[in-house]
Order: structure tokens, then C-alpha cells, then sequence
């Protein structure tokens, strides 16, 4: 199995594998005159839109009494899996909200001398929408991802929390979509998928109410429709294909360098996985695991295929290097498989998550520890973030001023004014001084 092999000797050199990690980016196509398509279909149709498209693609018997999953049934999911299952989506949860609450903002204000009280109000949005890929026509639901979206949108305080999810062929969705909702407190759900189910939470339909913040991962069609409605919504990301890069010395395992260069790889065959070291013998090894590991893998065909294209194991002359081109790169998700990541994580300036150590493997994050597993790609974590409470609250200033204040500024003011030639700006404090 192939796997591109890198040597970096310093920045100049960088420019290679940053140009076939850029390759990735999906390109919309046709994608986009089609989910424009959808978006003016769904806001002049309605739920007439939602069904015809429903039924075309994901339940041939679909109609409007289908859209909406009753509360009873949500609650019943809890019920129709495991009772370990259950436990364990429950305890992730628990995880995922003790950290998010650490996130919260307060409001706050303050008095100036001068006569004056600035503060900044915090508050949550009216309504949110979570989109719910159902994975591999309804057997393979995304659960992390309805936690990481849900329940940072609940510690906001957000009042109305909307998810949606594409139906099985039945019309049903999977159990296990519905427990992890009902863990979350999510009581409105409907059976939606695609950019249609975007469009109806921006647009709103006869049967669902607009939100104001949509979030959560999707195909390019689901991905181009949040693009496309950004104004109208607020978004969470747009998101590229998974990546990770591990930047690991002669302390690191090799195998379990291959397993977790392999848990992204799975993904997507448009995933990236990038391990440097300065260990070229470690280099070896791990390519040989690769090619070891990939073949037992029930999804090798997809990880073979990002490996062959967007893999990479790069030598470079130390780890001071490799944490320039970690920072170059901007990685999803950043693994330090070093003996004393402590020691360097300070060096760290644009990752969305740090893995810290040998015992930190990427789906520690993805699924249990509690930091948001909605992470920036393809180089945005240079100025993006996680999804987090902030992603569903919004901030308004506040300003109170005293006569004593406008009395001994107001002048300063209306000149600013004027020099911007807004005479009624001037006036409007002017007529205070009198």
C-alpha cells in the first residue's frame, strides 16, 4: 500500500505537503445549482417540497405525518437499546456537558469615572437546528455528533433545540439517534435529511418553525446548503474532510502511530493522515503497520485510498521543525506523541485539538473526554475554533451614559461626526448640551 513519503529539512520545504493537503478541498460543481434548487424549492413549497424530495431519496412511502418524531417515540430509543449502551452514551454526555458548562460566558457591566456604564449582555439564540447524518442508510448514526451539537447548544441556554435526520427506508430513524436525544433533552426532531433539511430549518415549512443557528456535519450537499444560507442562519463551520497529524519522536509506538492515523483515514478517502517524526526507523515501522493494519479493516478500501493519496510520513530533522510545519498545517486534530508533550505544547499556535501524549489517541476526543469533537479543517484552525457554547449565544453591548458625560464629551463626539460629514450624528448630541 502506498503512503507518500516526505523529508523536510525546514520552512522551505514546507510547501509540498501543504499543496496536497489544499488538493482536498471539495470543489461544489453541480452540487451548488442543485441545492439552489432545493433552498428556493423548499421556501416556496414547504412541506410539499420535504416530502416529494423525502420520498425520492430516502423512503418511498414518506408524507408530512412522518416529518415529525413524536415525543413518546424519543423517549421510547432510551428504552429499544442496550441497557450498556445506554449507560455509555449517558456518561459521554455527562463528560461533554461538564466541559462545555467551563465555557459560559457572563454577562457584565462596569461604571467609568466619567460618567458612563459599558458592559456586554450574553445571550443564547432563540433556536437551534442539529443536523443528524443517519450514516449508511440509517445503520451507522452519527450519536457523537447529535451529543457535541446538542448539548453545548442546552448550556447556552438555548429554549428550542431542533434536530433533524435522514429516515431509514421504512421511514423510521435508528434507535440509538433517538436515545442519545432524549439524553440531551432534545424533544422536536424530524425526519430530515439533506440540504432540504437545511433549507427547512432556515426557511421554516408549514410543520417546522426556522432556527436561527443550524450546526453539525454533512455530505457536499448538506455542507453547500449551510454555505449558501449563511445571513439567514448563523453556521457552525464550513467543514472539509477529516485530518489528523502526529508529530511523534523515538518514544512513540508504531503501531499504535498506524491504528491512529487509521482512525481518520476510515473516514473519508479524502481524509488526511500525517505522521512526522525525526525518527526515521519509527517511519519505517509505522509504514509497515499501516499496510498491516488497513488490510484487517472492515472499511480498507476507504483508508487505503486516503492513504494512497492524501497519507504522508514525513522525516524531519527534529521536533522543533515538526512542530513548525504541525503550526504550517493547521491540523484538525494534532496528535503529541512525544515522551514529554508538556514540554512542547506551549510551541503549539494552530490546531483545532491537541492529543497530548502515547495514551491520547484521537477518538478519546472524538467520543468521551468532553472537549467538542467539531473541530476546523483544511487549515482554518489558523483562525477558526471548536464549536462551543459561544457558537449559540450572541453578545450585545451595552451603553448608559450620564448629562455629565455628554456635557464634557459631546463636542468631541459631534466633531468626530463631522468629519464624516453625518451633520445629523453632530445634531443628535449637540441638542443634549443646550
Amino acid at each position: 500500500m502506498p503512503c507518500p513519503r516526505f523529508t523536510v529539512t525546514g520552512p522551505a520545504d514546507f510547501g509540498a505537503l501543504r499543496a496536497l493537503l489544499a488538493t482536498r478541498e471539495e470543489a461544489a460543481g453541480d452540487a451548488e445549482e442543485k441545492v439552489r434548487r432545493i433552498l428556493a424549492d423548499v421556501a416556496e413549497r414547504g412541506d410539499a417540497a420535504l416530502v416529494e424530495l423525502t420520498r425520492d431519496f430516502d423512503c418511498k412511502t414518506f408524507d408530512a405525518s412522518c416529518l415529525r418524531v413524536p415525543a413518546a417515540d424519543i423517549e421510547a430509543g432510551k428504552n429499544a437499546i442496550p441497557a450498556a449502551d445506554l449507560a455509555i452514551i449517558e456518561e459521554a454526555a455527562a463528560n461533554i456537558r461538564d466541559f462545555h458548562e467551563r465555557q459560559k460566558e457572563q454577562s457584565w457591566w462596569v461604571p467609568s469615572p466619567g460618567g458612563t456604564m459599558l458592559g456586554q449582555i450574553v445571550t443564547p439564540v432563540d433556536a437551534a437546528g442539529c443536523y443528524v447524518p443517519g450514516g449508511r442508510g440509517g445503520e451507522t448514526p452519527l450519536i457523537s455528533s447529535l451529543l457535541m451539537n446538542a448539548i453545548p447548544a442546552a448550556v447556552a441556554g438555548v429554549p428550542r433545540i431542533v434536530a433533524v435526520s435522514p429516515p431509514r427506508a421504512d421511514g423510521t430513524l435508528n434507535p440509538y439517534i433517538l436515545a442519545a436525544a432524549a439524553v440531551c433533552g432534545v424533544t422536536e426532531i424530524y425526519r430530515l435529511g439533506s440540504a432540504w433539511a437545511i433549507a427547512a430549518l432556515a426557511y421554516g415549512t408549514e410543520t417546522i418553525a426556522p432556527v436561527d443557528v443550524v450546526v453539525g456535519p454533512g455530505n457536499i450537499y448538506v455542507t453547500t446548503a449551510k454555505r449558501l444560507l449563511i445571513g439567514r442562519i448563523g453556521i457552525d463551520m464550513i467543514a472539509g474532510p477529516s485530518e489528523i497529524a502526529i508529530l511523534a519522536d523515538s518514544t512513540a509506538n508504531p503501531e499504535w502511530l498506524a491504528a491512529d492515523m487509521l482512525s481518520q483515514a476510515e473516514h473519508d478517502p479524502m481524509a488526511a493522515a500525517v505522521c512526522l517524526s525525526d525518527d526515521k526507523a519509527l517511519l519505517d515501522a509505522t509504514c509497515a503497520e499501516l499496510a498491516k493494519q488497513v488490510a484487517a479493516l472492515p472499511r480498507n478500501d476507504i483508508a487505503a485510498a486516503s492513504l494512497s493519496h492524501f497519507g504522508a510520513l514525513v522525516a524531519v530533522p527534529d521536533l522543533d521543525v515538526g512542530m513548525e510545519l504541525i503550526n504550517a498545517i493547521a491540523p484538525e486534530h494534532f496528535e503529541l506523541c512525544v515522551a514529554d508533550p508538556w514540554a512542547m505544547v506551549g510551541k503549539v499556535r494552530h490546531a483545532g485539538a491537541v492529543f497530548m501524549g502515547h495514551h491520547c489517541p484521537e477518538p478519546v476526543g472524538d467520543y468521551f473526554a468532553g472537549p467538542n469533537h467539531v473541530l476546523p479543517t483544511m487549515g482554518t484552525a489558523r483562525f477558526s475554533s471548536a464549536l462551543s457554547v459561544s457558537t449559540f449565544t450572541k453578545k450585545t453591548s451595552l451603553i448608559a451614559a450620564a448629562p455629565s458625560y455628554v456635557a464634557a464629551n459631546g463636542p468631541k463626539i459631534a466633531r468626530l461626526a463631522r468629519l464624516e460629514n453625518l451633520e445629523a450624528h453632530a445634531r443628535s448630541v449637540e441638542c443634549r448640551l443646550k
